[in-house]
């Protein structure tokens, strides 16, 4: 068996600097895009259907490869698939910032998409293996999550002067140098433990995963698009969750899975997964409206828009870094998480109870408590999502996380703006309909918010809920049990099930 690496203490913190700019990477590109996306449509002709197409291609991509790239790292080692990955990403992004036509561009977001997916796993299995002490570990998750978390708002912030101070395709080109940077750096800083495992690759169960995680996202894209009783949605999910009921029976037989059942099995992982799920589905939905409620209620520009985010961006990397990371050395993850996701509900209930004439700072509190407490719940859960697992399933549990956080925005972005609509339409139909004045038009908008971050509140209490039961690992001082030393988590000893 391979000696692990001895990474000096500085250079660990070195590693942690590149590996979280990929991850920002990653995240950026959906947010800069989104904004992008209006001036990238003018100028390459495409239709309405075209532009959704443009995101749901990455979407698509990395939710339907995720548990795949996860189990390559496990197989191929997770530092040259990490590096592998950030050179496929920087080369798709050039070919979608040199895209001639709206196929050419398709091409490179669903390119971007599959490297995306090796990439988000490795990164998280990286600092797995890098960071075992439990001190350096909680600050290691919460600058990682931190990254995460806030790389939403800061890619609005980027997409929006991109757009309107150069052009589209810096919001693709931007990703080039960023990606080149994080190679560079991760050549001699990153290093994992110099295992391979090199079982056979389950090719039923990539085809099953991938079709059906495939399905689901399609189904929630096209729900968006159509509605959830078109037959394209209904048979979308239909057939995902089909295709996924097989995957776990295929799994249960396999003598080399890829994603072995006995990962999901484990309640504080199980845990994790649930509840960063039902979270993000009130965070990208969250997103989405308030990125609306800013252009077309308050009528500010796409730049404004981008710098409103700011406050919750803010408290989303000092949640991350100040409160979960500080408080996960000293106590068990569970209340950590709990309080966490409360505070984040509170957070959407003040979200919900704005109007149009709301004033900024109005707007900045709720965003600022909505930030600090998903940075502090999200810390713990990413740490304890590879709780207890053995090194050579490191990667393919990290992948779950981001799977996890894949389909929940989807859902979210779907579910949040389906309410959102339905409301306001409803509103409209009481109040005037489409020929109403501009401030009862904006009133039904902001009823139509309301629903929806009313709903998303709903979501995030439901993670604090599942975080209450089923998280139950101890405080970092508890020796740890059963871990591997080498993706030993914040403290925890073997749970009792």
């Amino acid at each position: 068996m391979p000696t692990r690496h001895k990474t000096p203490n500085s250079q660990r913190w070195r590693a942690l600097f590149f590996i979280s700019i990929a991850q920002l990477m990653v995240v950026l590109d959906g947010a800069v895009m989104n904004i992008a996306l209006p001036s990238a449509q003018q100028a390459l002709h495409f239709t309405d259907g075209s532009r959704q197409w443009v995101v749901t291609a990455y979407g698509l991509a990395f939710g339907g490869l995720l548990l795949v790239g996860g189990r390559v790292g496990d197989m191929l080692g997770r530092k040259r698939v990490f590096l592998f990955a950030l050179a496929g990403f920087a080369i798709a992004s050039a070919i979608g910032g040199l895209a001639a036509n709206v196929e050419m561009l398709l091409v490179a977001r669903a390119l971007q998409g599959a490297f995306a997916a090796l990439l988000a796993p490795a990164a998280l299995s990286l600092i797995s293996l890098l960071f075992t002490e439990p001190r350096e570990r909680a600050k290691a998750f919460g600058v990682f999550a931190a990254v995460s978390i806030a790389g939403g708002a800061v890619g609005l912030i980027a997409g929006g002067l991109l757009t309107q101070y150069l052009n589209w395709r810096f919001a693709m080109f931007i990703l080039v140098p960023i990606a080149i940077i994080g190679i560079v750096g991760a050549i001699s800083t990153v290093h994992d433990n110099g295992e391979r495992h090199r079982a056979r690759l389950d090719i039923p169960g990539v085809l099953l995963a991938s079709l059906g995680l495939v399905g689901l996202v399609y189904g929630f894209s096209a729900a968006e698009s159509h509605g959830w009783s078109a037959a394209t949605t209904i048979g979308s999910f239909v057939a995902g969750v089909l295709l996924l009921a097989a995957f776990v029976v295929v799994q249960s037989r396999v003598k080399a899975p890829l994603l072995p059942l006995g990962v999901l099995s484990e309640r504080n992982r199980a845990a994790a997964y649930l509840s960063v799920g039902l979270a993000i589905v009130s965070m990208f939905g969250m997103f989405l409206l308030l990125s609306y409620y800013f252009q077309q209620v308050k009528g500010w520009s796409p730049v404004m828009a981008g710098l409103a985010f700011m406050p919750m961006a803010v408290l989303q990397a000092l949640g991350a870094t100040q409160v979960g990371a500080r408080l996960a050395h000293r106590i068990a993850p569970r209340p950590i998480m709990v309080g966490g996701y409360l505070v984040s509900a509170a957070g959407l209930v003040l979200l919900a109870l704005l109007d149009a004439d709301s004033s900024f700072l109005e707007i900045a509190v709720a965003e600022a408590v909505v930030g600090i407490g998903v940075g502090a719940a999200f810390m713990p859960a990413m740490s304890i999502s590879t709780h207890g697992v053995a090194p050579a399933d490191v990667g393919v549990a990290s992948a779950m996380i981001s799977s996890s956080q894949q389909v929940g925005g989807s859902i979210g972005v779907a579910l949040l703006n389906t309410v959102a609509t339905g409301s306001t339409a409803s509103y409209l139909v009481t109040h005037g309909g489409t020929a109403a004045p501009v401030h009862v038009q904006n009133q039904a908008l902001m009823h139509g918010y309301a629903a929806a971050y009313w709903l998303a509140t709903i979501f995030v209490v439901a993670a604090a809920l599942v975080s209450a039961i089923m998280v139950n690992a101890g405080a970092p001082e508890s020796p740890p049990a059963t871990a591997s030393e080498d993706v030993a988590p914040v403290g925890v000893p073997a749970p009792a099930h």
